[in-house]
């Protein structure tokens, strides 16, 4: 071996020989110790630094939909706490960055999906600002594109975020029944009214809520809405919306993706 080196970095190497790794982004050669993204794309990473501001445009967004929703029905029907929200990076159609989450989404790169949202969960856990989440919920995906997928990304950034967080990951509780269109091609409003009713809590969570008092539920005080990437904000916000048909205004909801377009 060579000096410095296990028997570890030997088997890499030569893996590395028979199968060269590339960055994600510019797709160079990795060397043997970087991991997805060469140091030059691991330096230049757009990150957002959300995760440190309670206040930020991506959160904004979110809450606009929050605030048009309750002036729209009634205003003192009920009162909501600014919802935080955070990204690791941004996410820009002319950049090789996008291809992060594509790779997740469409190609199953599980390792290269874990290791980013383990960045993320590493921004949000050091921040004060999400020191306190209880469950961390996935965005559900339509049976069938499940089946077809095989899996759900927002599970995979979900499930490393929930530990991360030390909090726990909840799949149980969300459904999505109703197939809805692409949502690549449409305006904020045709977003919004496209998921809007697309999700429901799923039976059995009902069930265990109305069978049991709430006090013996462990109910939780803080949730994390999951999904890949944050561009409108439309179906994070129906994803909220189903959640406070059971969970009340005093139980936050905050939410987190990969990614950011702006």
């Amino acid at each position: 071996m060579l000096r410095g080196w296990g028997w570890k970095e030997g088997c890499a190497a030569l893996a590395d020989f028979f199968m060269p790794r590339r960055c994600i982004v510019c797709r160079v050669r990795l060397a043997l110790r970087e991991r997805h993204l060469c140091i030059g794309c691991l330096a230049d990473l757009p990150e957002t630094r959300f995760s440190g501001l309670s206040r930020n445009p991506m959160a904004d967004r979110f809450n606009a939909l929050i605030q048009r929703d309750l002036d729209l029905s009634d205003p003192q029907s009920g009162h909501e706490e600014y919802a935080f929200a955070t990204a690791l990076f941004y996410y820009r159609a002319s950049t090789g960055y996008r291809k992060i989450t594509q790779r997740l989404k469409y190609h199953a790169d599980f390792a290269a999906g874990k290791f980013f949202s383990r960045k993320l969960g590493d921004r949000m856990a050091s921040s004060p600002i999400y020191k306190c989440i209880d469950w961390v919920v996935p965005v559900p995906l339509h049976w069938s594109r499940r089946w077809s997928r095989g899996y759900n990304q927002a599970d995979v950034i979900a499930k490393e975020l929930a530990f991360r967080l030390g909090a726990r990951l909840r799949t149980d509780v969300l459904c999505r029944p109703s197939r809805t269109r692409s949502q690549a091609r449409l305006s904020v409003e045709e977003k919004v009214r496209n998921v809007s009713g697309a999700f429901r809590i799923r039976k059995r969570f009902l069930r265990k809520l109305r069978a049991r008092p709430a006090d013996q539920l462990n109910l939780p005080r803080r949730i994390l809405l999951v999904d890949d990437v944050f561009t409108t904000g439309a179906t994070l916000y129906s994803c909220f919306q189903t959640l406070r048909t059971v969970f009340p205004t005093q139980v936050r909801i905050d939410v987190a993706t990969l990614a950011c377009v702006g």
